[in-house]
């Protein structure tokens, strides 16, 4: 399905050829709903692109009640803040992803592009700023400097604004936690698609930062992650798909979507011994702390 609406810069990556490639069915619905704090509706991971109003649709069908639309430089923050501006289905967060912020850097124009952000962070219904963090897996150390110097601007903007921050975390929990604590992290602080073992568990428990679980949670080697679920307290849960990426089992390696979030939250609850709608409770209630309600703001027409 097609739409004008969709983003003219709609990133399209080449299908795998590892398989089907085709949107996963729909899951048995949730009886209590949740959110997916972090998604990216902008990325097609398949030949067959859907609307975004059909992500949310399909999302709505199966007790997934909203949305957390996440930019990774100027171009997808600005459509991210535009679409939460009139769906009321959607917030937005804004921000350069710390592999891009190189990028920037390199063409000259990083503070320009945190002026950017800055702005939009202002916007209605940008209830965040991320991601943003570290990333030593695909950036080098010619990179770093950039890295942290867009990552502290954006802690900045994050309190300067009185919401929420999500953090991107790869191969860098020492540095991440090193910079929070000497910049001072925001009131509300999430490490998004959560990457850390029972030990970062516990330092972000000690600090009263979220942790947002992702479809990773599910796969059979994620031991490290499983054992993070158990140590973190229920009160600091969030759950992701961080679509189109990390489709939870029993769907790995097809594209992911909001209304697949019911597969990872039954899974975290399985793995917790606890009742799915109980954790769905809990979750939901965590949600709307971390970034408000979603209907706090009204939307603009359309």
């Amino acid at each position: 399905m097609s739409s004008p609406e969709l983003p003219d810069h709609l990133r399209t990556r080449e299908p795998s050829d590892r398989g089907d490639q085709s949107y996963p069915p729909l899951p048995e619905a949730l009886v209590v709903p949740v959110y997916d704090n972090h998604t990216h509706l902008e990325i097609a991971d398949t030949s067959d692109p859907i609307d975004y109003r059909e992500h949310l649709d399909r999302a709505s069908a199966v007790g997934v009640r909203g949305v957390v639309q996440v930019g990774t430089d100027l171009e997808t923050s600005r459509w991210s803040a535009e679409q939460a501006a009139r769906e009321p289905r959607m917030l937005a967060a804004v921000a350069l992803h710390p592999n891009e912020a190189p990028e920037y850097a390199a063409a000259g124009g990083l503070d320009a592009a945190l002026a950017e952000i800055a702005e939009l962070a202002g916007w209605p219904r940008v209830r965040a700023v991320g991601e943003t963090g570290l990333d030593f897996y695909r950036t080098g150390e010619e990179g770093r400097a950039a890295q942290y110097r867009s990552f502290e601007a954006h802690i900045e903007i994050a309190k300067e604004n009185g919401i929420a921050l999500q953090i991107h975390d790869r191969d860098a929990h020492a540095e991440v936690i090193e910079t929070l604590k000497r910049v001072g992290a925001p009131e509300r602080t999430v490490f998004h698609c959560f990457s850390g073992d029972a030990e970062l568990a516990r330092i972000c428990t000690e600090n009263g930062w979220y942790m947002s679980f992702a479809g990773n949670v599910t796969f059979k080697n994620a031991h490290n992650l499983r054992e993070a679920l158990e140590t973190a307290p229920r009160a600091l849960l969030l759950v992701e798909t961080d679509a189109p990426y990390l489709t939870p089992m029993p769907y790995r390696g097809r594209p992911n979507a909001p209304y697949l979030i019911p597969h990872t939250l039954r899974a975290m609850a399985a793995h917790l011994g606890t009742d799915v709608s109980m954790l769905a409770a809990q979750i939901s209630s965590n949600t709307e702390l971390v970034y408000g309600r979603w209907e706090d703001e009204p939307v603009q027409a359309s």
